[in-house]
């Protein structure tokens, strides 16, 4: 019998083309096997478990350094899927640059997944509860007349600047709150450690986040807590909190506000605590608006001619920042919060549900 020998070139493509097939194949594979861990309460509490070893440790090798690592992560991975879909263009290059770009996508998909992804399975805080009642648009007027109140009297005792905005005058006594905070969390929402250890980072994406509507994001392959340094001082400081309550452990949006309202409402730090009044009352009448209108435009002209000079400068932050950018990371942080089992980024009732129950209006 006579072998034909095979040229160097068809064998090379072979290869290639089963290493491909092999790459997609896995990534599927990793699809459905997160999708049955994240049905199992068993792998749900390992990856838990497993969060808190590399949280201490992460926090350890990264928060030393003076700017954010996963920023820097971010933009080196950016540029090399850039090069390699560039080379896709060109056939003598295609098929490698391709089975790079698979092999990747396994690799930052499966360590996501084992870093943070199946943290958005835990056990949700509302269940947590003693109460778990329907939040209504009653029960969100009363608390946020309450905190209208409370807005108003904290207001008076921050900084202003020269055009009579919030300003906060030291974010590292704030940040040093916010850890000490977090021990404080009542045992029963939460059983996760509290390192102690400062990794809050300015983002090296600040410009680019003002046109994006995020306010910050927390890296789940550093521990790092990304704030945009560019936003109205009224932001910054629950922004910090919220992030923070993501390197506790709590991934899902809604329940990181709630974290970091809990941390923030009983600071004894007050630029803290009037950034969480704020916040509270924000997203309370954000819940109301639509149902009853009128008694939402009652307690803005309420609002202490201080507040209202703070709400001007955050509305004209907003509309300077408008565009394109702000539409598609609107659009498609909604697709990635509705694919982890999360509200859209629009409806924040889940947060006044948690409000509301654990306020026992």
């Amino acid at each position: 019998m006579k072998w034909v020998k095979q040229h160097p070139v068809v064998t090379n493509m072979i290869t290639l083309y089963k290493k491909k097939r092999f790459w997609a194949g896995l990534l599927l594979a990793q699809f459905l096997l997160f999708y049955v861990f994240s049905k199992s309460g068993v792998m749900i509490s390992f990856f838990e478990r497993f969060f808190e070893l590399q949280k201490a440790v992460h926090q350890i090798i990264f928060s030393w350094i003076p700017f954010s690592l996963g920023d820097v992560l971010y933009i080196l991975l950016g540029i090399f899927l850039m090069y390699c879909i560039i080379k896709c263009f060109k056939k003598t290059s295609r098929n490698i640059s391709l089975l790079r770009i698979l092999l990747i996508i396994n690799v930052f998909y499966f360590v996501y997944q084992i870093f943070w992804g199946m943290l958005y399975f835990q056990i949700p805080i509302i269940k947590k509860l003693s109460s778990q009642e329907e939040p209504t648009v009653a029960k969100a007027k009363v608390l946020a007349l309450k905190y209208l109140t409370q807005c108003k009297e904290t207001r008076k005792k921050v900084k202003q600047d020269h055009n009579g905005i919030f300003v906060v005058t030291d974010l590292k006594s704030i940040q040093k709150e916010i850890l000490f905070q977090q021990s404080k969390l009542p045992e029963y929402i939460s059983d996760k450690k509290a390192p102690q250890v400062n990794s809050f980072k300015p983002s090296l994406f600040k410009n680019v986040m003002s046109f994006t509507g995020i306010l910050g994001y927390y890296n789940p392959f550093t521990a790092e807590a990304q704030y945009n340094s560019e936003l109205p001082n009224t932001y910054i400081p629950f922004t910090s909190a919220h992030e923070s309550s993501h390197q506790l452990g709590f991934a899902r949006e809604q329940e990181a506000n709630f974290v970091g309202y809990l941390i923030g409402i009983h600071s004894k730090n007050i630029e803290l605590r009037y950034s969480t009044e704020y916040f509270t009352l924000k997203s309370l009448l954000n819940f109301i608006v639509d149902e009853d209108p009128e008694f939402v435009k009652s307690v803005l002209a309420n609002y202490s001619p201080e507040m209202k000079k703070d709400r001007a400068y955050e509305k004209s932050f907003v509309l300077k920042h408008q565009g394109f950018l702000n539409e598609f990371f609107g659009f498609t942080n909604n697709l990635f919060l509705k694919s982890n089992q999360q509200e859209g980024s629009v409806t924040y009732s889940y947060f006044i549900d948690l409000l509301l129950n654990y306020e026992k209006v």
